[in-house]
């Protein structure tokens, strides 16, 4: 079986963000030329696509235009115009993830009630028009209000834990959550391919900044009995075949104290929680994406080793040209692999890179990934 994309084949990216820029990074072994298209001219994947061009994700005419001279499109976010992408998809441009896909995750109104329609286990939840719909749900709380579009990286998420918070709500179409007591939070990067083969990755644990939202730190393996692995593969299977979707698909989910699990969203491209994979597993999520969009077979998943991924952000109180405090001393520990996403500028707690620590065991790599943490800083 002959392959045309190892000649003349374009590969195109919305968004040339740090996703974006690992793509490319894996595409180089599979011989892909890759277009992108980002409204930063400063985007993190200008200097490694063939092509960059400079626009708007939303702009119909832009997706439409960029998205003829490519034999393939797929997604780093998932802020982008589908309706440009549905009419691509009608003149024969393959578009994975589906332009239906990423429309119905975009909204998590819609998402939350595709859950519950489908029989996906998630957090009971309210769906809410206005602020005013959100106060009147006071005997709901505590509760969780996120906007229906537009949130992402911790924005767009209120806890809502009295009536005063209330005053918090979000005046745009949104949804209340209720609040879930669980004991770890967990992801699943699962890829389906166009020929229907499905892989999934072992689950990991995510620890979050605990004021902004963000991860923090990543561990992996997550610290589940063998039930509850093999019931959260279960449901993130489940989830990418009800979407019928053809690509990658993280699938965040909590694990209550009774060990049950619920989903809480799902992103449908490479995802902060898969990291670890381009050191610590046969295949990194960014090839798995590419073999799923491709059809080509999906590879072996296995983690080679413990690893934990830990974020590098940008220090509050700093905003300017990007500065990089103590990197030597972090390259000089053991197990240490350093990414930095060549973003130009840094901001407070700005995703700005990540470090991947691989050991024998989970414990001397969250403790070296600690020293990392309080090692490495973004100034400006």
């Amino acid at each position: 079986m002959t392959q045309a994309f190892y000649q003349n084949f374009t590969l195109g990216i919305l968004g040339g963000g740090q996703l974006g820029r690992m793509l490319i990074q894996a595409s180089a072994d599979f011989n892909l030329d890759i277009a992108i298209l980002d409204p930063d001219e400063n985007a993190p994947c200008k200097g490694l696509s063939k092509r960059f061009e400079q626009g708007q994700l939303t702009d119909f005419d832009t997706v439409y235009q960029f998205g003829k001279t490519c034999d393939l499109l797929t997604i780093e976010i998932e802020n982008v115009n589908t309706q440009a992408l549905r009419k691509l998809q009608n003149e024969g441009v393959k578009v994975f993830p589906q332009p239906e896909v990423i429309e119905l995750i975009q909204d998590k109104r819609v998402q939350k009630q595709f859950f519950k329609d489908h029989g996906i286990p998630t957090s009971d939840f309210i769906l809410t028009d206005t602020k005013e719909d959100v106060m009147n749900q006071a005997s709901f709380l505590p509760a969780v209000n996120k906007l229906g579009k537009e949130g992402y990286d911790g924005r767009g998420v209120q806890i809502m834990r009295t009536e005063k918070d209330l005053e918090k709500a979000f005046e745009k179409p949104s949804l209340i959550e209720k609040l879930v007591d669980f004991q770890t939070e967990i992801s699943v990067i699962v890829a389906r391919s166009e020929s229907g083969e499905i892989k999934t990755f072992p689950a990991v644990e995510l620890s979050y900044h605990p004021e902004h939202n963000l991860v923090e730190f990543l561990f992996a393996p997550a610290k589940l009995s063998e039930e509850s692995e093999h019931r959260a593969q279960q449901i993130a299977k489940e989830v990418v075949e009800k979407l019928d979707m053809v690509g990658l698909l993280a699938v965040e989910m909590f694990v209550e104290k009774d060990g049950s699990i619920l989903v809480n969203e799902v992103a449908p491209r490479p995802h902060n929680s898969g990291h670890q994979t381009i050191e610590a597993n046969f295949t990194s999520q960014y090839e798995q994406h590419l073999r799923a969009i491709l059809d080509l077979p999906l590879g072996e998943t296995e983690a080679l080793c413990p690893s934990v991924m830990v974020n590098v952000l940008g220090e509050d109180n700093f905003t300017g040209l990007a500065q990089y405090e103590g990197l030597n001393k972090v390259l000089a520990l053991p197990g240490v692999s350093l990414h930095l996403y060549g973003k130009k500028y840094t901001k407070p707690f700005r995703k700005m890179g990540h470090v991947t620590v691989l050991g024998k065991d989970l414990e001397t790599s969250k403790q070296i990934a600690r020293q990392v943490k309080n090692t490495l800083k973004v100034i400006a």
